[in-house]
């Protein structure tokens, strides 16, 4: 069988490595020169988004023994919103890398890909429809799902972002809630090591953001992370995305033309992370390829889970300040912050998002029906 995979990014290397232990040999094209070649870039995984599996990187290797070596195991979320400080603890998650970096989550499964990576390609999927029995689109955005007319766009974001040097906990990344500085959006330190890590803004692209200026919201948050931790860091390389599709295909294959990563839909709109879900749908995808399993039925929960981080992100949008600051100083109640604590905990299988959904979903539908009137 002749399998193509476009994209080597997570899920389409993913997808590449699952083939090859099952006896099929892909064949890989990517239009970069090299794996990962986009700016660097720090993530985090938090298990409780990604139920029903607890620990995402224990459950990759032990499933489907593709092995991933993050940057840190995460023992503290701190949330900051515009007045007040809390804490989530314990073992919730882990930070990783993107793009260049040798370390990166793409590098390191390219390190565990035998097949050709034929890079600086220039085929496109009509072409690969023609020579080959099954196309796998993994080129890193919903473009060509939406060109198929395949993808519902929920939103586009704009992200913007740097590196910065300075002194980092290195188990401990941050988030800002502080609708004042970024409108419906948030923003994220997560460290590489303890002498560098990211500071991001994201924000959806409503019309009033639109009106705002990216860059003196950019100076903003900068100068509000700078004065919370008490540091003035030192910018070494920046990057900036603009009107990015946030959204999910509705159909995760069509013929013989597989939908995987970004082409899928795998970011998650609440808090922007998607690394996990990626991953899965490439394994996926090589299932069904193999004859182990059915794609379409497989990716069920990876939709069920979109749209419960969907309505997450609804809910955000519709907080005030005062709202979030109420929520944030729960977190270090000391009646609730045990609690919080353990459900979050990737030794916890309670699937949080599902059980908080239809709570959400009614004060969604609430704030919409009152502003409708």
């Amino acid at each position: 069988m002749k399998v193509a995979i476009m994209g080597a990014g997570m899920s389409g290397l993913s997808c590449a490595i699952t083939l090859e232990k099952h006896g099929i040999t892909p064949t890989i094209f990517e239009s970069r020169s090299i794996v990962g070649d986009r700016f660097i870039n720090a993530e985090a995984m938090f298990g409780v988004l990604n139920r029903p599996a607890k620990d995402g990187i224990g459950y990759i290797s032990e499933n489907y023994h593709i092995n991933l070596e993050p940057l840190e195991r995460v023992q503290k979320l701190t949330i900051h919103s515009k007045n007040e400080i809390g804490n989530i603890e314990g073992r919730i998650g882990y930070t990783n890398v993107r793009g260049r970096h040798n370390n990166s989550y793409e590098n390191q499964l390219a390190r565990q890909v035998q097949s050709e990576i034929n890079f600086n390609s220039t085929y496109d999927y009509p072409y690969l429809c023609k020579h080959f029995d099954c196309v796998v689109l993994a080129t890193g955005d919903g473009q060509y799902s939406t060109d198929m007319g395949n993808y519902k766009c929920d939103l586009t974001v704009t992200i913007k972002g740097a590196t910065v040097e300075g002194n980092f906990v290195t188990s401990n990344p941050q988030v800002w809630f502080n609708y004042d500085i970024i409108p419906k959006g948030y923003i994220w330190v997560i460290p590489f090591s303890e002498k560098e890590g990211n500071i991001v803004i994201a924000y959806p692209d409503y019309p009033d953001n639109i009106k705002l200026d990216i860059e003196v919201m950019w100076e903003k948050a900068y100068s509000l992370v700078c004065k919370d931790l008490k540091q003035n860091f030192k910018i070494t390389d920046k990057f900036e995305i603009t009107r990015y599709m946030m959204g999910i295909c509705n159909k995760a294959k069509i013929d013989n033309t597989y939908f995987v990563g970004n082409c899928f839909g795998t970011i998650s709109p609440g808090l922007g992370f998607g690394q996990f879900a990626s991953i899965l749908t490439g394994v996926y995808a090589a299932y069904d390829i193999c004859n182990i399993g059915v794609y379409e039925e497989l990716t069920k929960p990876l939709f069920e889970n979109y749209n419960h981080s969907l309505t997450l992100r609804r809910f955000l949008e519709s907080q005030t300040n005062e709202q979030m600051d109420t929520y944030i100083k729960s977190l270090d109640n000391k009646s609730l912050d045990y609690m919080i604590d353990r459900v979050c905990s990737n030794e916890n299988g309670i699937d949080l998002m599902k059980l908080s959904t239809p709570v959400m979903r009614l004060w969604n539908n609430y704030k919409e029906h009152s502003h409708s009137r």
